[in-house]
């Protein structure tokens, strides 16, 4: 198996991250992948480009794009003023999972939140996704909270 080689994403890699959010079945519901692409993707796109505490990433394995995740660096007053990493959206083509690209991801993604000196990595999970509850237990990450959202439509 070829490496796994982890980058900024570009507005060229837009329509496949797209795909890849799209790809299991919370996703096929959300995601709008037929047609022309949502204006919304780019407008969230050019927001996160923006912004130097957030990165869209996109993992490729052989010229193609093959996971994805959002890594955002946020800071905060709790544990005396310590920043925290957040990754979010993290997705690996379905036909690939279970082949280590995901833990690879994540191993990247907390190196990079080492590196900006965050004193914590978090990220949230579906509560109907057991596989990636494991998943993510297994790399050390542990179920302290109950995350809750609150959707205002559109």
């Amino acid at each position: 198996m070829s490496s796994l080689h982890i980058r900024d994403a570009g507005l060229q890699d837009i329509a496949a991250v797209v795909a890849l959010l799209a790809d299991d079945e919370k996703g096929r519901v959300r995601e709008t992948v037929e047609g022309a692409l949502h204006p919304g993707y780019i407008e969230a796109f050019a927001a996160i480009a923006a912004d130097p505490n957030q990165r869209l990433l996109v993992a490729e394995r052989d010229g193609a794009i093959v996971g994805t995740f959002i890594l955002s660096f946020l800071p905060g007053l709790s544990f005396r003023g310590v920043w925290r990493g957040q990754i979010e959206a993290v997705r690996i083509a379905s036909h690939l999972r279970g082949q280590g690209l995901g833990r690879s991801m994540i191993e990247w993604a907390v190196e990079r939140c080492r590196e900006r000196g965050c004193r914590i990595v978090q990220l949230m999970t579906h509560r109907d996704r057991k596989r990636a509850h494991s998943f993510y237990e297994g790399l050390g990450f542990e179920p302290t909270h109950i995350g809750m959202k609150l959707h205002l439509g559109g």
